[in-house]
């Protein structure tokens, strides 16, 4: 490096006095008879280089326009054009070839672009885990959770616990550019949820909520989130709820949806059913259904923190367990108003004792700290015991559905890109 061989050329101090002190009295100095030579501290670019730099180059090879660059970075076109030439000169080569209509990378910009993605990837990685661990992170979701689990355990009419997950999903924001229309799905009324008009609707969406509780307009936060990772379209329907209609109104309805994507020409193999808590009881429920009638499988499922066990058996009291948002007794009896004195041992109800065989592939994931973990870890194994190809994903998260904060969790959207990449699976 020039700044190495520059700083060689400079005698040690130690061994200059030593030389100063063996000089006969009266004898010159060579240094004295000429002027020494001045050795210029050049910072070595790595030093030098700022992380606004790195962002700025890195948004110009993105966009391969400075206007778009600029806008995605707030600045004005002048304040990132400084940017970028100040990297250069630190680096010492032109990163970029720019012309009236063009921007185009050098191969020299071209062999920094990947190394600073990963440098700043992992910068954002180490601030996100180092917020996580101080607490910050667990902080933010309990306190979204906080007035529906207010509620738990209180004896809530069922009103005013929807209204309270309403609110809840209220402070969750769609992704930009998401857009949300309604869509009369076989009679359900539904949102198709989709980053533009031409994306198909191969991607059904069970909302969870107790069976008593959630609505379409309300997930579109995280309809908008798988809308985005997918890259398809998302159908929510709002089905209807217990107690006014208790089983299996909302099988039926997930079936209406399901059978008018089909009429829709869409092939079942590019269908992906999911949801997300009770909501992902009810994709096994339709499951089920379409074995019993005969009637094509989807795709694939995937399956968010499911609720499949309506006995709550494992559930920690409320007391015991800060992240349950809801009491076992309110469990019990939001299970009982959906059942309705339903035979609970009915296999469209009770998959951990149904027979599973002939199920698609099928993607769970759980927080390792959710008090519902255990349903998934049973669910996965009794299907993978009748043979479907089931696989268990857990993230280091402590509430249920972390799903929802993928804004701002990193568990969450880790989550969320994997099951993007599940849904593109070809069937076998």
């Amino acid at each position: 490096m020039v700044h190495g061989s520059l700083a060689g050329r400079a005698p040690p101090a130690a061994a200059q006095r030593a030389d100063n002190a063996g000089m006969a009295a009266g004898e010159q100095n060579p240094d004295e008879r000429q002027q020494p030579e001045r050795v210029l501290p050049l910072p070595a670019a790595p030093d030098a280089i700022e992380l606004r730099h790195l962002r700025a180059f890195v948004a110009v090879a993105d966009e391969l326009n400075f206007g778009r660059a600029a806008a995605r970075l707030y600045l004005s076109q002048p304040a990132l054009s400084r940017q970028i030439r100040a990297l250069e000169r630190l680096v010492g080569s032109d990163l970029l070839r720019r012309s009236t209509h063009r921007v185009e990378l050098t191969l020299a910009g071209d062999a920094l672009l990947d190394r600073a993605r990963r440098l700043l990837s992992d910068l954002d990685d180490a601030i996100l885990s180092t917020r996580s661990v101080g607490g910050e992170l667990a902080n933010r979701v309990a306190r979204a959770w906080l007035p529906v689990r207010d509620l738990a355990g209180t004896g809530t009419e069922i009103q005013q616990f929807r209204a309270a997950v309403e609110d809840f999903h209220a402070g969750l924001a769609p992704p930009e550019g998401v857009g949300v229309r309604a869509v009369n799905a076989g009679g359900v009324p539904a949102l198709a949820v989709a980053e533009g008009p031409d994306r198909p609707l191969n991607l059904l969406y069970l909302h969870g909520g107790a069976y008593v509780s959630g609505s379409a307009f309300g997930y579109r936060a995280l309809a908008g989130a798988l809308a985005v990772a997918t890259g398809v379209g998302v159908l929510v329907p709002d089905y209807r709820l217990a107690p006014e209609h208790p089983f299996p109104a909302a099988v039926e309805d997930a079936l209406h949806t399901y059978m008018w994507m089909l009429d829709a020409d869409t092939a079942p193999d590019r269908i992906t059913v999911a949801g997300d808590s009770a909501g992902a009881g009810l994709v096994v429920s339709l499951l089920m259904t379409l074995k019993e009638q005969r009637l094509p499988q989807p795709g694939r499922v995937l399956l968010l923190c499911p609720w499949v066990d309506l006995a709550c058996d494992a559930w920690l009291p409320l007391e015991q367990e800060p992240q349950l948002i809801m009491d076992p007794r309110q469990a019990h009896r939001f299970a009982a108003a959906y059942l309705a004195g339903h035979d609970p041992d009915d296999p469209r109800v009770s998959p951990l004792t149904a027979d599973l065989s002939g199920l698609p592939p099928m993607l769970l994931q759980a927080g390792t700290g959710d008090p519902l973990a255990d349903d998934a870890h049973r669910l996965t194994e009794r299907a993978q015991s009748y043979g479907v190809d089931a696989r268990l994903e857990l993230y280091p998260a402590s509430t249920h559905v972390f799903h929802y904060f993928w804004s701002f969790l990193p568990e969450a959207a880790d989550a969320l890109e994997h099951a993007g990449a599940f849904t593109r699976r070809v069937p076998a």
